[in-house]
């Protein structure tokens, strides 16, 4: 009896692990999933202009800049964030102080936190974008 007990219990702890290392660590595993969040404050500030940021898939971030579409890497575990290097399309419009400066705050945020409706990306400085889900 005492045999197939243990037995039980290491089958148990050996699926349980299974399931929790199959797990999406990042934002994306925390984020809802098919939300797309709207920019509304940089640095303390309205945005101006019309960005988002996705988290389709588990390592992946996509969105829309003011002008352009991008896409990017980021693989480090919830809260932290660390956006990977952007590819992004190469239209020009008026709004392109506006998206280099959405660029530039993505590279510079290292903390994420997902509460309802609001993504705030936040950097050690204090400095913060904060988003709002659109579904």
């Amino acid at each position: 009896m005492k045999k197939l007990l243990a037995l039980l219990v290491v089958a148990v702890a050996v699926f349980v692990l299974l399931q929790v290392s199959g797990r999406d660590e990042t934002i994306s595993g925390y984020a809802p999933s098919g939300v797309t969040w709207s920019l509304e404050a940089l640095g303390g500030t309205a945005y101006p202009a019309r960005a988002t940021i996705s988290f389709p898939e588990e390592g992946r971030i996509i969105g829309d800049a003011p002008c352009n579409g991008y896409s990017a890497t980021q693989s480090a575990p919830y809260p932290w964030f660390e956006a990977g290097p952007i590819a992004a399309t190469r239209r020009a419009c008026p709004e392109l102080a506006e998206e280099a400066a959405f660029f530039e705050a993505l590279a510079r945020v290292t903390l994420a936190e997902v509460a309802g409706e609001v993504l705030i990306l936040s950097g050690e400085d204090g400095f913060e974008m904060v988003f709002y889900a659109r579904r």
